[in-house]
């Protein structure tokens, strides 16, 4: 070791050499490949690029209308552009367009009564702006055609056989001799009255066709205009088919169809709407309106329910929707249903109880919170609640019967609008003492009973201590008698002794159909299940008395045998 550490440049804690000898390449082997191949992924793209993004269309920044905007709006005109201007009535927001018989509206049906307090996006007119011919598309529009293409009319529709032409309807029907004439005003168009035989023509063909117009939550809207117009190109009537919120209410439905369209409804029956066109009706000179390009948010209106209602402090109303809770439904309402029977329900309901409650279950909280306004105006009613998806109502301290006043024999239920929903029930020592005199039932119960004495449907005893053998003898002279009655008719006489066919008279007594105007689109008309009746159309007199057939002497007979 001396030795070793006396030889010059000889370092023993020097480190390895930085370059190692090169191996040997003929004397070593090569390393082999690796079977399958590594692949090569690009670079990752950086999560903040430094590019300038270009800004959007300030057309498609509008706030949501579930963001937070409110601006507060009063009553008249909230936004200008030219001619045209946005405004704020009774009937919600509405855009006036110069040279348009009316305001348009989204819905015309659905709108609420209330005025609105804000809205919820910034006042812009939903329609395409004047100085563009035709809605955007991204491309360049076509050179115009040198091809000479006819254009068809209602009173001009192309022949039968011709290919490559849809059909076109002809106006229509018309008596014998009269022939189609151009109409401006409501009534030109729609022409003399239809027969009933007539309306039976035009409805048939369409109770199993699917061909229709369907009318959901929001009613009648504008856009629907232009599609039932498109609809009476090819058809005389239009098939309205109405589900949902609207149906509580169908005749307010009904009046805007007409008064918007122009038609007129032959036949409803339920939620479907038969919507005539007019004899006179031309496709080429039909009103024509500008489509409304996307849904404009829905204002902000007052508050349905309120701590303290109308008529009751809020002591009272808590302890009211406590008493709800435990309340049974009296109906469930399903989704895109049938309403039509709703109010009718809600009116009987309140003869029995101050409150009443509907099952919403699966309906949307905006559904059955316009279901609720509705009620609100229609029975009338204060709402209470809309918890647990269920309408909570009372029917407030102004109620009256729907049966008026009742006989002095009937005591009705008092009840309180606090001690609670049913207090009938009295005390031990008032149930120990009968009273015959004292009769307790509902109004509508005695309202029955008193439609069916009148109508000879049932026998009210006099005697009262009968005993059974005796009460059996009136039943079976009493069925006798109602059976005789039930089973009588009126005799239809035809005179002539003024020198006139009854045949060849002027109306049609016993329908809904008459040569009158005012009667041939009566609201009997719309809802009359005897609409399909293949009777004839003789003129009948309904003023012939009673007696003219053997089975009214028997009636008679056992009327003066039972006193």
């Amino acid at each position: 070791m001396p030795i070793l550490a006396s030889l010059p440049g000889l370092n023993l804690l020097s480190s390895l050499p930085s370059n190692p000898p090169q191996n040997d390449t003929t004397s070593s082997t090569p390393s082999p490949s690796p079977p399958i191949p590594i692949p090569k992924y690009p670079p990752p793209r950086s999560r903040n690029p430094k590019t300038n993004v270009p800004r959007s269309n300030p057309a498609l920044s509008i706030p949501h209308r579930r963001s937070n905007y409110r601006k507060p709006v009063q009553k008249g005109v909230i936004s200008t552009d030219g001619d045209r201007c946005v405004i704020v009535g009774e009937n919600g927001v509405s855009y006036k367009l110069p040279g348009a018989p009316f305001e348009f509206q989204y819905s015309y049906s659905e709108t609420p009564n209330a005025e609105p307090i804000a809205i919820r996006e910034p006042a812009y007119l939903p329609f395409a702006p004047p100085t563009m011919p035709r809605p955007w598309t991204g491309k360049a529009p076509l050179k115009k055609s040198k091809k000479n293409i006819p254009l068809f009319d209602s009173f001009n529709p192309p022949p039968p056989g011709k290919k490559g032409v849809k059909h076109v309807e002809k106006p229509g029907p018309f008596p014998f001799g009269k022939y189609p004439k151009e109409g401006k005003t409501r009534e030109e168009i729609l022409g003399e009255p239809l027969k009933k035989w007539e309306i039976k023509m035009l409805v048939k063909p369409l109770l199993s066709d699917n061909r229709q117009v369907n009318l959901g939550r929001d009613g009648l809207t504008h856009n629907m205009l232009d599609l039932i117009h498109t609809h009476w190109k090819r058809r005389r009537v239009c098939k309205i088919k109405c589900k949902g919120v609207p149906t509580v209410d169908m005749d307010n439905v009904c009046r805007h169809i007409e008064e918007k369209t122009g038609g007129k409804i032959i036949h409803r029956v339920g939620g479907v709407v038969y919507l005539f066109r007019g004899r006179n009706y031309n496709y080429r000179t039909r009103p024509q309106y500008p489509v409304m390009l996307w849904k404009p948010a829905t204002p902000v209106y007052p508050k349905l329910i309120q701590e303290a209602p109308e008529g009751l402090t809020k002591a009272e109303a808590d302890e009211f929707r406590k008493k709800g809770k435990s309340l049974l439904p009296i109906c469930t309402l399903a989704k895109n249903g049938m309403y039509a029977s709703l109010v009718k329900d809600v009116r009987d309901a309140f003869e029995e109880c101050p409150l009443v409650k509907i099952d919403c279950k699966g309906l949307q909280p905006s559904d059955y919170k316009k279901i609720g306004a509705k009620l609100k105006e229609l029975v009338p009613c204060v709402l209470l609640s809309f918890d647990d998806e269920q309408i909570l109502m009372w029917r407030g301290r102004d109620w009256k019967s729907m049966y008026g006043d009742t006989s002095s024999n009937l005591v009705p239920v008092k009840a309180d609008i606090l001690s609670g929903i049913d207090n009938s029930a009295k005390s031990s020592d008032d149930s120990g003492t009968p009273d015959s005199q004292r009769v307790v039932s509902s109004p509508k119960m005695m309202s029955l009973w008193r439609r069916a004495i009148e109508s000879n449907k049932a026998l009210l005893l006099e005697e009262l201590a009968l005993g059974p053998d005796a009460v059996l003898d009136k039943v079976e002279e009493f069925e006798g008698m109602s059976l005789a009655i039930e089973h009588s008719c009126e005799a239809l006489v035809l005179s002539s002794e003024d020198g006139s066919s009854s045949s060849s008279s002027a109306e049609f007594k016993g329908g809904s159909y008459s040569e009158d105007e005012n009667d041939i689109y009566s609201s009997d008309d719309i809802i009359d299940d005897e609409y399909y009746d293949d009777n004839s159309f003789e003129e009948v007199d309904p003023s012939i008395p009673l007696g003219l057939l053997p089975v009214d002497n028997i009636a008679e007979r056992l009327r003066r045998e039972s006193k």
